[in-house]
């Protein structure tokens, strides 16, 4: 009986299959210090692109290598040109895209628009826009650090992984705070009371909850609407009278819920931006006799006169990792530290690269983090 043949097709979209190919870095405009740190410890060079914009303010992107048949790592953050970067990064993907790119990967340490995750009133969740722009560019995986709401791995339709920055946090508890076994973990508001337990429990601290927030304008209460064709505008007031009391919410003043009395605090969050809020919660706990106070957070987006604020108020450090560039606002405050998190984005990398586990990323660390 003769042989048959048999011809199996291979897959067009190899990338998808975990293949390995050559590996390139690309760096957008946003972060070139990170792109190089990670350059280095790869042991490779930063890809020969340039990215910039022509005089009509258009962005174009000219990458002067093949990069075809490779896997391509394009890193970019989000700096206060957030909609610039945004742009830069899909283009970047795209035309590695059509340039036959076996695999692009976007490293991107502070995932743009997290904030806007959520359903706000008469809003959108912009965060599900980029994600869903971000996966229709090209990229085929995405690394990211510490979203603000971990749900949002779910917006998108490639894999992601969402890194955490808490074991070095910890270890700048240890290392650089004196006499850290007489800190309490502050939580800035409830909802990060699961993140600051985490911690906590790693360091063998007790924790303390900020209680109370401002008082928000009141809404209107539709007095004012037009009736609907046909309808009487006095039975329209008359009916709005006796709709239920609806119950504001009562918003006591800021409070501290917990022992701070001579002991150093510390206050665990995801990112720093608008400064008041925290200026305000370590003025709170001045007042009920904690020492020292720090402010720690993955992402230091630090915006607008932050660096000033940071200066007068009673807050001693705040600790923040390189996700995002702020070399300016240390020049302008000294009470801003740094930590470097480039060896994890380049262990993800390089595991991704190579197909091995991501699981030991992750060891000993908290859903909650």
């Amino acid at each position: 009986m003769a042989c048959q043949e048999v011809v199996v097709s291979r897959p067009s979209n190899l990338g998808s299959l975990g293949q390995k190919g050559p590996m390139m870095i690309l760096a957008g405009n946003s972060h070139p210090g990170l792109a190089q740190l990670i350059a280095d410890r790869l042991g490779i060079k930063l890809g020969d692109m340039r990215a910039y914009h022509k005089s009509d303010r258009e962005t174009n992107v000219e990458i002067k290598e093949s990069v075809r048949g490779k896997d391509v790592y394009i890193l970019q953050t989000a700096t206060k040109e957030v909609n610039n970067d945004i742009w830069e990064l899909m283009i970047i993907s795209y035309a590695c895209k059509t340039s036959c790119a076996r695999n692009i990967v976007g490293v991107l340490p502070y995932l743009p628009y997290s904030q806007q995750s959520k359903m706000r009133k008469r809003g959108s969740i912009a965060c599900k826009l980029l994600a869903t722009m971000l996966s229709r560019s090209g990229f085929t995986h995405i690394i990211t650090m510490d979203l603000h709401q971990k749900e949002i791995q779910g917006f998108f339709n490639v894999p992601v992984d969402n890194l955490r920055a808490s074991p070095f946090l910890i270890q700048y508890i240890i290392e650089s705070i004196p006499d850290y076994r007489n800190a309490v973990i502050v939580s800035r508001n409830a909802n990060s009371v699961k993140r600051v337990t985490s911690y906590a429990e790693r360091l063998g601290l007790g924790i303390a909850v900020i209680h109370g927030e401002e008082k928000e304008a009141n809404s209107e209460d539709g007095r004012n609407s037009p009736p609907l064709p046909g309808q009487d505008r006095g039975r329209l007031i008359y009916e709005l009278e006796y709709l239920p009391m609806l119950q504001a919410k009562e918003k006591p003043p800021l409070n501290v819920v917990g022992d701070v009395g001579g002991r150093i605090a510390i206050i665990v969050d995801d990112m720093v931006d608008e400064v008041r809020p925290f200026v305000k919660i370590a003025e709170a706990l001045k007042n009920r006799g904690a020492y020292k106070i720090y402010v720690m957070a993955t992402h230091g987006i630090l915006s607008s006169d932050a660096p000033k604020l940071i200066e007068e108020s009673p807050i001693d450090e705040v600790v923040v990792t390189n996700t995002i560039p702020h070399d300016i606002q240390k020049l302008q405050c000294h009470k801003i530290k740094t930590v470097d998190v480039s060896v994890m984005l380049v262990e993800a990398i390089r595991r991704i690269h190579y197909g091995e586990s991501m699981s030991y990323l992750f060891k000993n660390i908290g859903y909650n983090d």
